[in-house]
């Protein structure tokens, strides 16, 4: 018995939609799944943060869940009592966010430059940062370090932001360059001929066209100097240093007092994931915008 050829189409799309529901549903539960794996280093650091020491040392902090008596910000108050943290947050904030900025206005600056401006060298300066990417972190610490101390920049908040922001720019260049590259060249030369100069065309054309992009370079950026430690351990002093250093100061302290440390990083958490979480729509539609140009 034979099957009308008219009928065999939609029996096969009748077929399709079950299987195609039971893929998603097993897409969903695979997301779901990776990100518990990934709140739950963060759900269980922030409850061993409200527990006591003699808590921490005798159960798990899954315990938390059903006793709830155990959580109190005792430990938040006693951190923040002390200075040298609350003073090490406030260092981190001036070294991460000037930095941010300063990379991502220069880096716009250049990528427009070497994206969409003539002039003698452009292509070989270019080659020349996309070399730079290649050049580790740790080859410049020692030169950079006796070039400061000779200009007074050692051990300062300033020092360190300028040395995060000279190793951040190779690669923010190289990344709003190829983006800026992307956009349509008939519209730059509708801008011009409409009258419009170099500077207006890059503050009310390009930026509002390479938002996504800023918006990723900048979240990167303020992650990788809110997170660093070696930098800042070298360049900042007592007075300069950021969270990082002033936890691993208090780890060297305390040893293994969870009730101190616990509190301690996760203040140092908690920041990047409201940066993350507050702009994580720009920085999806950078990383959609990227995979489909």
């Amino acid at each position: 018995m034979t099957t009308a050829p008219g009928t065999a189409a939609p029996r096969r799309r009748a077929t399709a939609r079950p299987v195609k529901r039971l893929s998603r549903g097993a897409i969903q539960l695979f997301l779901l799944l990776v990100g518990l794996v990934w709140v739950t280093p963060a759900a269980g650091l922030f409850l061993s943060s409200l527990r006591t020491e003699e808590n921490n040392a005798s159960s798990g902090w899954w315990t938390a869940l059903t006793a709830p008596g155990q959580l109190s910000l005792d430990n938040y108050t006693a951190l923040l009592k002390e200075s040298g943290i609350v003073q090490a947050f406030w260092n981190t904030v001036l070294i991460s966010v000037p930095t941010t900025l300063l990379v991502v206005v220069i880096a716009a600056l250049a990528g427009y430059a070497f994206a969409w401006m003539e002039f003698p060298g452009r292509d070989w300066i270019f080659l020349v940062v996309v070399a730079m990417l290649v050049v580790p972190v740790q080859i410049g610490l020692l030169p950079v370090a006796q070039m400061f101390g000779a200009l007074g920049l050692f051990g300062s908040i300033p020092g360190v932001v300028l040395f995060h922001t000279a190793y951040g720019l190779p690669f923010a260049i190289f990344l709003l360059r190829n983006y800026f590259a992307e956009i349509p060249k008939e519209m730059l030369e509708a801008a011009r001929m409409d009258g419009g100069g170099e500077w207006r065309i890059f503050s009310q054309l390009v930026l509002p066209l390479g938002r996504p992009a800023i918006a990723s370079l900048a979240i990167f950026q303020f992650l990788w100097v809110w997170n660093d430690m070696l930098v800042a351990l070298l360049f900042a002093d007592n007075t300069s240093q950021p969270l990082t250093v002033a936890l691993q100061s208090q780890m060297r302290q305390f040893g293994s007092n969870i009730g101190v440390l616990a509190p301690g990083a996760f203040l140092s958490l908690i920041v990047p994931l409201i940066v993350f979480f507050a702009f994580q729509r720009h920085f999806v539609q950078g990383i959609m915008a990227g995979s489909v140009k």
